[in-house]
């Protein structure tokens, strides 16, 4: 499901609200789970999941079509664990 297919499901299951209303509310839980992040922060969302930031070490890695070793910079990236009830739903049968 991309971004705008979210908007328009959302927009038509809430239709007292306008779709560009749902576009900013979709819009800015984004932008603040991002901004979040950025500043380290984790965000936990009850029975959905947590996402977090883990911090990779730099590493001496290698180009696959040389072999050739090339230095790569330590690195942040966003991780996202699933919640209890989201993995219960996921593996129920039907």
């Amino acid at each position: 499901m991309t971004k705008s297919e979210l908007i328009a499901r959302l927009a038509e299951k809430n239709p007292h609200l306008y779709q560009r209303d749902v576009e900013r509310i979709v819009s800015t839980i984004f932008d603040e789970i991002g901004g979040a992040l950025s500043r380290g922060e984790r965000v936990e969302l009850r029975g959905f999941g947590a996402f977090s930031v883990k911090r990779r070490d730099a590493r001496v890695g290698r180009n696959p079509r040389t072999g050739e070793a090339v230095h790569v910079t330590e690195k942040f990236i966003p991780f996202f664990k699933t919640g209890k009830l989201l993995r219960e739903r996921l593996n129920t049968d039907g």
